[in-house]
C-alpha cells in the first residue's frame, strides 16, 4: 500500500506539531483513491485535546463536522474520496505504532459499524531543524499490520532527503 502525502499537508502537520509542543495530538486522514493500493492524502483533522506527553486519547466524534464537510466538497463520491484512517504524534517517542496503537487500529478496522476495508495509521514526530519523522501502517480485518510506503509529493527536497525520514519499522517490531 502506498500513501501519497502532499508537501502542503506535511507543512500543516509541522505547524500543528510545533504548536502542540510536547503534547501528543492527532486526528483523521481523508483521502483519494488514486489506483490499486495507492491513496493520496487530501485533508486531515487535528484534535488538540486529549493528549499528554505520553498518550493520545482519540475523540472521533469531534471530527464528524469536518468529515461531513469533506464528503460534501468531494460530492459524496465515496469510492474515490473517503476516510483513510488516523494519525497522531509521538513527540517523546519514536514515531512508530505502540502496541496500544496497533490494538486500537485493529479494533476500529474490525468494527462493522465503522464499515472500512482498511485503515492507515500515520505516526509523526518533529525532528530537529524543521525535519519530520514518520511511519505509516496499513490495517486490514483479520490480517497483520503492513507497512504503507509514504511518498512526499511536491516537496522542495526529494523524499529521500533527511528532511523527511520515513521509518521502516515493521520487521523490527514484529520480528524481534
Amino acid at each position: 500500500m502506498q500513501l501519497l502525502l502532499p508537501a502542503s499537508i506535511l507543512q500543516r502537520l509541522q505547524r500543528d506539531l510545533r504548536k502542540a509542543g510536547r503534547r501528543e495530538i492527532g486526528g483523521l486522514l481523508m483521502g483519494e483513491h488514486v489506483q490499486g493500493d495507492v491513496f493520496r492524502l487530501v485533508d486531515l483533522t487535528v484534535q488538540r485535546s486529549g493528549g499528554t506527553a505520553a498518550c493520545f486519547i482519540r475523540h472521533p466524534h469531534e471530527h464528524q463536522a469536518e468529515l461531513d464537510a469533506f464528503f460534501e466538497r468531494t460530492g459524496a463520491d465515496y469510492k474515490r474520496f473517503n476516510y483513510l484512517g488516523e494519525w497522531h504524534s509521538h513527540p517523546s517517542f519514536r514515531p512508530i505504532p505502540s502496541q496500544t496503537d496497533v490494538t486500537t487500529m485493529q479494533s476500529i478496522v474490525t468494527d462493522a459499524s465503522v464499515g472500512v476495508n482498511f485503515l492507515i495509521l500515520l505516526v509523526v514526530k518533529r525532528g530537529t531543524r524543521r525535519t519530520m519523522q514518520m511511519s505509516a501502517t496499513a490495517f486490514r480485518p483479520q490480517s497483520p499490520p503492513i507497512e504503507a510506503h509514504v511518498t512526499i509529493e511536491g516537496a522542495a527536497d526529494p523524499p529521500s532527503s533527511p528532511k523527511y525520514a520515513v521509518l521502516r519499522w515493521l520487521d523490527r517490531l514484529f520480528n524481534r
